[in-house]
C-alpha cells in the first residue's frame, strides 16, 4: 500500500482515532500491508479487526500490533492505537460462514466499508499516477483466467494480482491494497451473489480494461435465472469508461450481448474469426491445447499452453487480448502463456507421482460448467488420440448454491461420466445431491459396481489406495465447501510405496 498516516486514514473512512494521540497518529505512517490475519502481520502492517465465524478480530489486535502493526481498523476501541468507524448496518452480502449475529454483522459491515473506502482512494491515487486496472468475472474460470492475465502482462511490468480467489467484498480490496507506487497493472477477480455486488467492487477500483467470461449456472440458486446471472455479469462491461476496453468472450451467446451494455471499446475473442481468436485446436497426452493466435493487424503466433483442459482456450484467449491491448505483441503473449501452469492452488492442476498415478486436482470449486469441462479433460488424458489408454477415475463431490436445480445438475453429471466412459465414479458426500450424481450413473447403463457413492472423504481416499494402479488418471473435483481438497492433497502428496 502507498504511505498513509493515520490521521489521513482516518479522514478517509471517515473513522475517530482511540488509544492514540492527534499528534502522534499525524505522524504514524502505515508502511506495510493490510491484514485481516494477525498471524500475517508484518512491521508496518495495518490490522482489520473483522468478526468471524470462529473468532472476533478484536480480540486479536493487541496480538497485531505486538507482532508489529502500527494500528488497527476496528468498530471498537481495543487497548492498542486504532482507527475507530462506527458500527453500521449489515453488509448486503458477506464472507461466507462470517458475520453471523446482528451485532457482528454491524460491526463486520462497518470495517469492510472502512477498507473499500480506504481501497477506493489508494486506487484513485495509484490510477492518477499510471496504474492500469484490469478486471475480470464469468461463471467459471475466473481465477485461471486472472493467473494468465498476470503472467501475460508480468514482461511489461510490475503486477498485482490476488492469491486464488479473492474476488469478494474483503479479498477485493485488500487486493487493491496490495498495489503501491511500482505497480504497473493491478489484475482484479470479481465475483458475486446477489445483483449490484459486481458493480459495487468496481466502485472501489474502477477497471480501464474489463473481461467477460462467460454466463452459467454457478450461484443459480442464489439469482433465480441465467439471465439475472447475465446482468450482474454485465456490471463490470458497464463499469468501465469509454476509454477503456471490454474484452468479450463471444463463443458465450449472453456475453456476446454485453457489446451494447458498454460505451467502451469492445475487443471479440472467440473460437471462430473474431478480433483475437484461435485457430484449430490439438490436446498435447496432458490435454494442453495447442493453437494459432490470431490478433488481426498485430499478426500471429503459435501457442502450446501450460495448463490442461480444452476450456482453457477461451481463458488464454481473454488473457491475450489483455496484453495486447496492453502494449504486448503476439509472440510475447505466446512465450508467457508456454511458462503459465497453474498458479492457484486446486485448479486444474495436473500432477503424476512416482508410481505412475496422474492426480487431477480441480477441488478448488465446481458447476455444471466447469465439471463437464474437467470430465473432458480427465477422458482425454486417459485415452485421447495417441495416448495409450489407461483407467480413469472421477472422484466428484457438490456443486453447491444451485437452488432448485441442483438435483438435476447432478443427474446429468453422473449420467455424463458414463457417457464419457469414464472407468470408475466415486461420488463424495451424503444429500440428495450426491445420490442424484449417483442415481444418474447407474440409471444411464449397466454399470453397477463402477459407480460407488462413499460417506466423506476418508472413505473415498481409502478406496482410491486400495484400489488405485500404476498409471491411473485421476481427477477430484467439487465446490470447495465439498471439502475434497484435502483429498487432493493427500492423494498428490503420496505414493503406492508410501502409505503409512
Amino acid at each position: 500500500m502507498i504511505e498513509l498516516s493515520l490521521t489521513e486514514i482516518a479522514d478517509i473512512v471517515g473513522g475517530r482515532l482511540a488509544d492514540v494521540t492527534a499528534d502522534a497518529a499525524a505522524n504514524t505512517y502505515i508502511t506495510g500491508t493490510v491484514e485481516f490475519d494477525s498471524r500475517r502481520i508484518t512491521p508496518g502492517s495495518l490490522f482489520l479487526a473483522l468478526p468471524g465465524a470462529r473468532a472476533d478480530g478484536h480480540d486479536h489486535a493487541a496480538a497485531a500490533v505486538d507482532a508489529g502493526a502500527v494500528a488497527v481498523l476496528a468498530a471498537r476501541p481495543v487497548g492498542v492505537p486504532a482507527i475507530v468507524v462506527d458500527p453500521a448496518e449489515p453488509a448486503s452480502f458477506s464472507r461466507s460462514g462470517a458475520l453471523e449475529h446482528d451485532d457482528e454483522a454491524g460491526s463486520g459491515a462497518a470495517v469492510l466499508a472502512a477498507l473499500a473506502s480506504l481501497a477506493a482512494a489508494v486506487a484513485a491515487r495509484l490510477v492518477a499516477r499510471g496504474l492500469r486496472i484490469v478486471g475480470v468475472t464469468g461463471s467459471s474460470g475466473k481465477t485461471s483466467t486472472k493467473d494468465l492475465i498476470a503472467a501475460v502482462l508480468a514482461p511489461l511490468g510490475q503486477v498485482v494480482a490476488p492469491p486464488g480467489s479473492f474476488n469478494n467484498e474483503l479479498g477485493h480490496p485488500w487486493t487493491v491494497l496490495r498495489a503501491d507506487e511500482d505497480t504497473d497493472f493491478l489484475v482484479l477477480e470479481l465475483s458475486a451473489r446477489h445483483r449490484g455486488n459486481i458493480a459495487a467492487l468496481a466502485a472501489i477500483a474502477p477497471p480501464q480494461v474489463a473481461v467477460v467470461l462467460n454466463v452459467g449456472t454457478a450461484h443459480l440458486g442464489e439469482f433465480g435465472s441465467r439471465q439475472a446471472i447475465a446482468d450482474t455479469k454485465a456490471e463490470l462491461a458497464q463499469a468501465v469508461p469509454e476509454s477503456g476496453v471490454v474484452i468479450l468472450n463471444v463463443d458465450d451467446s449472453a456475453v456476446a450481448a454485453m457489446a451494447d451494455k458498454t460505451d467502451a471499446r469492445v475487443v471479440r475473442v472467440s473460437r471462430a474469426p473474431a478480433d483475437v481468436w484461435a485457430g484449430p485446436v490439438a490436446l498435447d497426452e496432458l490435454a494442453r491445447p495447442r493453437f494459432t493466435l490470431h490478433a488481426g493487424a498485430r499478426g500471429e503466433a503459435e501457442i502450446a499452453l501450460g495448463v490442461s483442459g480444452e476450456h482453457q482456450v477461451g481463458n488464454a484467449l481473454c488473457a491475450a487480448a489483455v496484453a495486447l491491448e496492453c502494449g504486448a505483441t503476439p509472440q510475447q503473449v505466446a512465450t508467457a502463456l508456454a511458462s503459465a501452469g497453474p498458479a492457484s492452488q486446486h485448479r486444474m492442476h495436473v500432477s503424476t507421482r512416482i508410481d505412475g498415478v496422474t492426480v487431477i486436482d480441480d477441488a478448488y470449486n465446481a458447476n455444471p460448467d466447469s465439471m463437464r469441462a474437467a470430465l473432458q479433460a480427465l477422458v482425454w488424458i486417459a485415452r485421447g488420440e495417441g495416448v495409450t489408454e489407461r483407467r480413469s477415475w472421477a472422484v466428484l463431490g457438490e456443486m453447491a448454491e444451485l437452488g432448485e436445480d441442483a438435483i438435476s445438475e447432478h443427474d446429468r453429471i453422473g449420467r455424463l461420466a458414463v457417457r464419457l466412459d469414464v472407468s470408475r465414479l466415486i461420488v463424495v458426500g451424503v444429500g440428495r445431491s450426491m445420490g442424484a450424481m449417483h442415481h444418474g450413473a447407474v440409471m444411464e447403463g449397466s454399470w453397477g459396481s463402477e459407480a460407488t457413492a462413499v460417506d466423506d472423504v476418508d472413505a473415498a481416499l481409502a478406496l482410491l489406495r486400495a484400489e488405485l494402479e500404476p498409471g491411473d488418471v485421476v481427477l477430484v473435483k467439487a465446490s470447495n465447501s465439498a471439502g475434497l481438497t484435502a483429498l487432493a492433497d493427500a492423494l498428490t502428496s503420496e505414493d503406492r510405496g508410501d502409505r503409512g
